[in-house]
């Protein structure tokens, strides 16, 4: 008997499927949060760090986004202030969404 035959009688067998698919979606439901606000200071410092953002600048990031608080670092590649959005790398983030900013890197 081959090595490939043999792996195919030890291969893992899913008796109830598509249970850990269903376990992911509800982890996920469960962990969904409310979009928060941000104090008028908060605010202050977050539209004073926007108003000197080039595209190139290193920054982290933390706001909201699909029912989750996400804390993300990269690059920014794309500055809109007409339609109050940026892009860091690939994702593309609302003004009104973000909690907080700081430029690491120019």
């Amino acid at each position: 008997m081959t090595r490939e035959e043999r792996a195919k009688i030890f291969a893992p067998f899913d008796a109830m499927k598509g249970l850990q698919e269903a376990l992911r979606d509800r982890e996920e439901r469960h962990s969904r949060v409310e979009k928060h606000g941000v104090s008028d200071e908060d605010a202050a410092k977050i539209s004073a760090t926007l108003v000197i953002l080039q595209k190139g600048m290193r920054v982290e990031i933390a706001y909201y986004c699909a029912f989750h608080d996400v804390v993300k670092r990269g690059r920014i590649t794309a500055l809109n202030t007409a339609y109050r959005k940026l892009k860091l790398d690939d994702e593309i983030i609302k003004f009104d969404d973000i909690y907080s900013i700081t430029v690491i890197d120019v």
